[in-house]
């Protein structure tokens, strides 16, 4: 796979495995107003039931079929009803107002809205991961690259002083110092590997690719150091109103405030009405519908539901859902002013980052320079293999921090850009 920076942020932004996770949770929501909304439709509802008394019930009832007398009993037994019963019915039901209702509507479009938030603010999280990664890779495979170019000076460095030893001008321990030095680049040099490759499955995991797939940057470390638009962001006015966290925060104050309407609303009566219908057969056989006909029963009704007296609960859950609306609208005030302080600190970070990497790129080219001149001199006897090992060794420490700064300044870019909202 070939991929650009941009290419990772819109694949991170569209399908990695946070970003997937997030936008089935805003469906859900999307769900869950269509079904909150779905309460105060028309509910129809159907039953149906069958039963058969083995035993039909007998009640005594007085005796006012025979006259009293000697041996007449008083009372007499009698069966009112047949052992089979069939039923079947629909109810209708409609809710005509609540209070509670509407507002839940309300709110749960607010929660929506909510959840498309959380949906943004992964999507930047996931892009931040992905420009970290891609950036990691680069500045690792930078590594590689500084370090390569020394190995092979220092190997013919070492050939030729073993050559010499051979014929009596060097001895063992110069070299032992050089073999030190190479064994050290190469070590380095496969630190870089290990480093961009962990970098690169890091970037397949945000991006939402299969671990092991081949991926090849097509962006260039210094076309994106070089960058004015990435040189130009911490210059950049930043705009709290706008920022994703502030739209979570306002959409917070904004369902409290539901939560307090709905308190209140406790207080409103509720208005119901239903019509219910049922068809029922009765018979002393197994037979409906025959000798014995389905009689119909059908009634419409209201209910109202009027709240009176609660002993002061519903007047203390509308307190209780004020002072949490203070509470939000001042994590709200919080939030902006975090966002601020963040943004400005993230800003000095990445200028303080940039100053050194520029100043750590000049030491790193002095430190080359110093290594090349005393090259030349141990090639032509001038210096001895100690000085070089410790030329060498300064180089490879200057690459080292030159990498680390360079890190530095791209995971600065990439927080800064976050923290401008701007992913």
């Amino acid at each position: 796979m070939n991929i650009s920076l941009q290419q990772a942020l819109d694949m991170a932004a569209r399908q990695s495995y946070a970003v997937q996770t997030s936008e089935l949770e805003a469906e859900k929501a999307r769900h869950q107003v269509k079904e909150i909304t779905a309460i105060g439709l028309p509910q129809i509802s159907g039953e149906a039931s069958l039963s058969n008394f083995i035993d039909v019930p007998t009640q005594l009832i007085p005796n006012f079929f025979v006259p009293e007398g000697p041996g007449v009993p008083q009372y007499l037994p009698a069966q009112f009803g047949v052992p089979w019963n069939v039923t079947g019915g629909l109810a209708l039901s409609q809710l005509l107002f609540d209070g509670s209702y509407l507002v839940g509507v309300k709110a749960t479009r607010a929660l929506a809205d909510q959840s498309e938030n959380d949906l943004a603010r992964t999507r930047a999280d996931a892009q931040n991961q992905t420009a970290k990664a891609y950036y990691g890779v680069l500045a690792a495979e930078e590594g590689v690259r500084l370090t390569s170019e020394g190995i092979p000076l220092l190997e013919k460095s070492l050939r030729e002083v073993e050559a010499m030893m051979q014929v009596g001008f060097m001895e063992q321990t110069d070299v032992d110092r050089l073999n030190i030095q190479v064994e050290q680049a190469r070590a380095q040099k496969r630190s870089f590997e290990q480093q961009a490759n962990v970098a690169r499955m890091l970037l397949a995991l945000t991006i939402g690719i299969p671990q092991g797939t081949p991926i090849t940057l097509t962006d260039k470390l210094a076309d994106l150091l070089n960058d004015p638009a990435e040189t130009a962001l911490s210059e950049q006015a930043f705009d709290a109103g706008g920022h994703v966290e502030i739209t979570s925060a306002n959409t917070l104050v904004t369902l409290q405030e539901y939560e307090m309407k709905n308190e209140k609303m406790k207080y409103v009566p509720s208005l119901g009405g239903f019509v219910q219908h049922q068809q029922v057969w009765n018979g002393p056989d197994f037979d409906p519908g025959g000798e014995f006909s389905f009689y119909p029963t059908t009634l419409w009704g209201l209910k109202l539901s009027v709240p009176i007296f609660s002993s002061g609960s519903r007047y203390h859950k509308v307190q209780q859902a004020k002072l949490t609306l203070k509470q939000v609208e001042i994590n709200r005030t919080a939030t902006e002013q975090r966002l601020i302080a963040q943004a400005e600190q993230i800003r000095s970070t990445a200028r303080t980052a940039n100053d050194n990497l520029r100043t750590q790129e000049r030491n790193m080219a002095l430190a080359k320079n110093i290594f090349d001149r005393t090259a030349i001199k141990f090639t032509n006897g001038s210096a001895a293999s100690f000085e070089l090992t410790q030329e060498q060794g300064n180089y490879l420490l200057a690459q080292q921090a030159y990498v680390q700064r360079l890190v530095e300044l791209l995971m600065a870019r990439a927080d800064l850009r976050k923290a401008l909202d701007l992913y």
